[in-house]
C-alpha cells in the first residue's frame, strides 16, 4: 500500500506531464507522427485527446455536481483552435485553474462511483496525473524518446489502476485469483479478482496465483498496454495476467 501525493504535489504532477508531452510533440516533425501506444492515431490525435480530456473534466470539476457529468450542451465545441500546442497548453491551465478553485474534497461526478474510490477534485487530480503521465510516454515513443514515468508516478499509478480502473469493471469473468504486484522500488498491492469484482488490498490470506515484478513504471506501462507484458516477470499462473489485461479496457 502506498499514499496517494497531496492535493499539491498531483497538480504539480499534471503540469509537468504535460509539459513532458509538449516537450515531446515538439520534436516531431509532423504531427502526423504515428502513436504506437495508440495505432489508430497521430500524434495531432493524441494531444487533442488529452487537452478535450482536461477540458472536460475541468468543467465537470467547476460543476461540483455528482448526479452526472456535463452535457453536450455544457462542454460546447472543444476541438482544437489555433496552434495545436498553445490549445493543450490551455487546455491544461483550465484544469489546474478548476483544481485549485474547488480544492481537494469538492465533490464531483466521476465515471467510477462503482469502484467505492471517492467521487472529489482530489480523485480526479490523481487520476488526471496518470492520463498526463501516460500519454506524455505515448509521444516521447512516437518521437523515438521514450522515458520511464517518474517513479512518484508510477508507484501511486498501480494503486490507482487496480482500487480506481479494475475496481469499476464489476465481476471477474475467470476463475477467482489473488494477483500481487510487486515493484523493483519497493511498494507492493494485492488484488482479489471474483465474481465480486476486483477487491483492492484484500485481507493478505491466502498466496496469490500469480506475482507480477517489474519497475513501477514497467507495470503501470504493461496495464496500459504500452509496453509488452513479457516485460514483466511472472511468477505463478501467467495466464492470469493475460486475462486481467484482456478484461481491462483501456487507451
Amino acid at each position: 500500500m502506498t499514499d496517494t501525493p497531496p492535493f499539491s504535489e498531483l497538480l504539480t504532477l499534471i503540469e509537468e506531464r504535460s509539459a513532458a508531452l509538449r516537450g515531446a510533440a515538439g520534436l516531431a516533425p509532423s504531427f502526423e507522427a504515428r502513436v504506437p501506444g495508440c495505432p489508430d492515431w497521430s500524434l495531432a490525435d493524441l494531444i487533442t485527446h488529452l487537452g478535450q480530456v482536461q477540458r472536460f473534466w475541468a468543467l465537470t470539476t467547476s460543476q461540483a455536481d455528482t448526479s452526472g457529468p456535463p452535457t453536450p450542451e455544457q462542454r460546447g465545441d472543444t476541438d482544437p483552435r489555433g496552434d495545436l500546442l498553445t490549445w493543450f497548453g490551455e487546455s491544461t491551465r483550465l484544469l489546474l485553474d478548476a483544481l485549485r478553485a474547488a480544492g481537494p474534497d469538492t465533490p464531483a461526478w466521476t465515471w467510477w462511483e462503482s469502484s467505492g474510490a471517492p467521487m472529489t477534485a482530489q480523485a480526479i487530480a490523481r487520476h488526471q496525473v496518470q492520463e498526463a503521465a501516460v500519454h506524455a510516454f505515448d509521444a516521447q515513443e512516437a518521437v523515438g524518446k521514450p522515458e520511464p514515468l517518474p517513479a512518484a508516478i508510477a508507484v501511486d499509478g498501480v494503486a490507482e489502476f487496480l482500487s480506481v480502473g479494475l475496481s469499476s469493471l464489476g465481476p471477474w469473468p475467470h476463475r477467482p485469483a489473488r494477483v500481487a504486484f510487486t515493484a523493483t522500488e519497493g511498494p507492493s498491492w494485492l488484488v482479489d479478482l471474483s465474481p465480486s469484482g476486483a477487491r483492492f488490498d484484500p485481507p493478505a490470506s491466502g498466496d496469490p496465483l500469480t506475482t507480477l515484478h517489474g519497475s513501477a513504471s514497467d507495470l503501470v506501462l504493461a496495464l496500459y498496454k504500452r509496453i509488452p507484458r513479457q516485460d514483466l516477470r511472472v511468477d505463478g499462473d501467467a495466464s492470469v495476467l493475460d486475462e486481467l489485461l484482456a478484461w481491462s479496457d483501456t487507451e
